[in-house]
């Protein structure tokens, strides 16, 4: 195995922590809510705070990576998430489990959007798609997991052993990484430019993209699916609990479904585009997300329920690597700012999104909230569909 195999491979199980943790409580906030004594929509700040917390880093952490060198980032990183997994399976409130999910949100976010800026500067174009591909795998992987063992710790263990197992996780990532890359002694691993420029320089660069009307327009949108569709998705298990009588486990074992949709889409990606184009992905995409969340809000079938949880994620990547693909491209003279930048947006959207929801959930408006998300799912698809680059390609990550 050689060197950028081996990188791309520890990278990965990092991004699967990353992953991991950014959805391992979604499945936990009834319990969250029992243990600490507030509603569904309060304890939901776990999730919010995490999100704010990881858009808001991609500021500092594209220039950093940049700089630095965007391997030396990511083992700095991923050693941050294990000591604040550690921190935050100890906390003994509400609110400092929201401040050590925000700091775990600040740790994280210098892990899968610098891993992505990192495969675009060693990997060619054409075989871009294909690594991509087998990144995406850590990272889906991990949103499964995450999900499947909240919803289980949840009930059977205590929610605290779910960041106890992370930050073991974080931990061997970081320690495997640093020791076969030498990253922390060497700074970024196969080189780069970005030591070449200044700290100030490259923050410079960011806002500067900002000026590019395309680059304006993809995060734009990128903001607005982040809070539609994340937004919603943070609270699915708790509509499998409350309206179809799922246990906390088998509401994260019916989200692994979610995370099944999104590997579907990695293997049959290539027909896909062939078939529909990247403008017909889009589209279809936005459909079968608002045809799955109509389910969940509306149809009182459990077995209905599940299977909305399958074509939603099916559905989510389909439109979400459409608008990430455009964020690899979009900038290539500044791939790690640009690309941060992007998940800058996406989260922050939402942690909007999350905030917004959560508000409908403590005055009953759960379904409401979720259907009104598919339509304006639909509605933004359709733009997209209209307003992508016609020659990108769409590449999973």
């Amino acid at each position: 195995m050689n060197s950028l195999q081996l990188t791309l491979r520890l990278i990965g199980l990092a991004a699967f922590g990353s992953m991991a943790s950014m959805r391992i409580c979604d499945p936990m906030l009834v319990a969250l809510g029992h243990d600490f004594q507030v509603s569904t929509g309060e304890a939901s700040r776990v999730i919010a705070s995490f999100a704010v917390a990881y858009g808001t880093l991609q500021l500092f952490y594209g220039p950093l990576g940049d700089r630095l060198g965007k391997v030396r980032v990511i083992v700095l990183a991923t050693f941050g998430c294990a000591l604040f997994s550690a921190i935050t399976a100890l906390a003994p409130t509400l609110d400092l489990l929201v401040l050590s999910r925000a700091a775990m949100g600040a740790a994280a976010a210098g892990i899968i959007p610098l891993s992505m800026a990192w495969i675009g500067d060693q990997v060619s174009y054409d075989k871009r798609q294909e690594t991509l591909g087998r990144f995406m795998g850590a990272t889906v992987t991990g949103m499964m997991a995450g999900q499947w063992f909240g919803g289980l710790a949840a009930e059977h263990l205590g929610w605290r052993w779910a960041f106890a197992v992370l930050s073991l996780i974080f931990l061997s990532a970081a320690l495997t990484l640093a020791h076969k890359t030498g990253a922390l002694r060497a700074g970024s691993v196969h080189g780069g430019q970005g030591a070449a420029i200044s700290f100030a320089q490259s923050v410079h660069n960011s806002v500067g993209l900002l000026k590019i009307p395309r680059v304006r327009w993809v995060l734009g949108v990128t903001a607005v699916e982040g809070a539609l569709a994340f937004g919603t998705l943070a609270f699915v298990p708790s509509r499998m609990v409350s309206a179809f009588g799922f246990s906390a486990s088998a509401a994260g074992g019916a989200m692994i479904l979610y995370g099944v949709g999104g590997l579907l889409y990695s293997q049959f990606v290539s027909r896909w585009l062939r078939l529909l184009g990247e403008r017909g992905l889009a589209l279809t995409g936005g459909s079968l997300m608002a045809v799955a969340l109509a389910a969940l809000a509306w149809v009182p079938v459990a077995a209905v329920a599940v299977g909305a949880c399958f074509f939603a994620g099916l559905g989510f990547y389909m439109l979400h690597n459409t608008l990430q693909t455009q964020a690899t491209q979009m900038a290539p003279h500044a791939r790690g700012s640009a690309v941060t930048l992007f998940a800058c947006l996406l989260f922050l959207g939402q942690s909007v999104g999350v905030l917004l929801v959560a508000w409908t959930v403590d005055r009953g408006g759960l379904s409401l909230a979720l259907g009104g998300a598919g339509l304006a799912l639909l509605a933004l698809s359709a733009w997209v569909s209209r307003r992508v680059a016609p020659r990108a390609a769409v590449v999973p990550a």
